[in-house]
């Protein structure tokens, strides 16, 4: 029987070509965001749509169509595996997908470009970039100096394909490393090791801490006020995680109090970000919209994601970034 697949199609036009000369033994369900389109020319209601694979690529939430993929994968008779393009598996969909049974895949297509987002605020924070432009504004010649990355120490909150992508990138500046994770082993990227119960330890040697960890009971509102009492100080926060990890109100004091020298944000509790929202003037805030994702080879590596999978599915391959099931909540 061949594998029945559903994909956008917006995405279907940008991958037909490479889908088809994989030569799967598939049948392609497109939808758009309006809903299915017939299927080899026959209009199947979803109560009768048997879905082995659906995907929910970034082309659907560019296009405001996320809502309406969702609806159509729970109402579908059956669907085996979906694959999204989030790394994140904190919107409730995904939850009551996977209580139906469905296997999920999530996304770490995006990696590369977020841990080099890390990096280019970081450094863009540790050197005097700005003043720099100004003296050659003013013609003035003056030595300015500024932090190394390779006397740092770098904690990393969470461990996965983004963690990782950032300790490689920070190893080789030479800074140390320390992570939390769930199980605390130590690699060639990491220096030091622990779960969320050493957090408190590692806090007062971090310079930079990044926030790259799922969103959880056990993680929401864990960056609190003891959290950044226990920081040490001037240190940096990045977080390319999501915003309700933080507490708001603590940060800002822990900004305004100078323990915390600077902020880096890309996520938020309530995104778009309000206008009135503090973090917007804040002099110690830089936020950008929940673009992190958005370097140029993040899109072919979503597409050779999808592609990869499929193949594996078809062939009866173990899938890449599988999602334990007790792990969506």
């Amino acid at each position: 029987m061949p594998v029945t697949v559903a994909i956008y199609d917006k995405a279907l036009e940008l991958i037909g070509e490479r889908l088809d000369a994989l030569d799967l033994d598939i049948v392609v369900h497109p939808f758009s965001k309006d809903g299915w389109v017939p299927t080899e020319g026959v209009d199947i209601p979803s109560s009768e749509r048997e879905i082995d694979y659906f995907w929910l690529s970034p082309r659907i939430s560019a296009d405001g169509a996320l809502a309406k993929a969702f609806e159509l994968a729970l109402g579908s008779k059956s669907v085996g595996v979906l694959q999204t393009f989030n790394a994140g598996l904190d919107n409730p969909h995904y939850k009551k997908l996977a209580d139906k049974g469905i296997r999920i895949c999530n996304s770490s297509a995006q990696a590369v470009a977020i841990s080099e987002y890390v990096m280019a605020h970081a450094l863009n924070l540790l050197h005097p970039i700005e003043l720099q432009a100004s003296q050659q504004a003013d013609k003035l010649w003056q030595v300015t100096p500024f932090h190394e990355v390779s006397r740092m120490n770098w904690l990393i909150v969470g461990f996965g394909a983004i963690g990782q992508q950032v300790a490689k990138r920070v190893k080789s500046f030479g800074a140390k490393t320390m992570v939390v994770r769930r199980s605390p082993e130590t690699s060639d990227l990491v220096d030091k090791a622990g779960t969320m119960a050493d957090l408190g330890a590692y806090l007062p040697e971090a310079d930079v801490v990044v926030l790259a960890c799922s969103l959880n009971d056990d993680t929401r509102d864990f960056a609190d006020a003891g959290f950044f009492a226990a920081l040490k100080q001037g240190a940096i926060l990045i977080n390319v995680a999501r915003g309700a990890l933080i507490v708001d109100d603590a940060m800002i004091a822990a900004l305004d109090d100078g323990r915390l020298a600077a902020a880096v944000l890309d996520v938020f509790r309530q995104e778009p970000l309000p206008a009135d929202d503090p973090y917007w003037s804040h002099p110690k805030v830089r936020l950008t919209p929940h673009t992190s994702f958005g370097g140029d080879g993040s899109q072919a590596r979503w597409e050779q994601l999808f592609l990869d999978n499929i193949a594996r599915h078809v062939k009866g391959k173990a899938l890449e970034n599988e999602v334990d099931p007790k792990d969506i909540v």
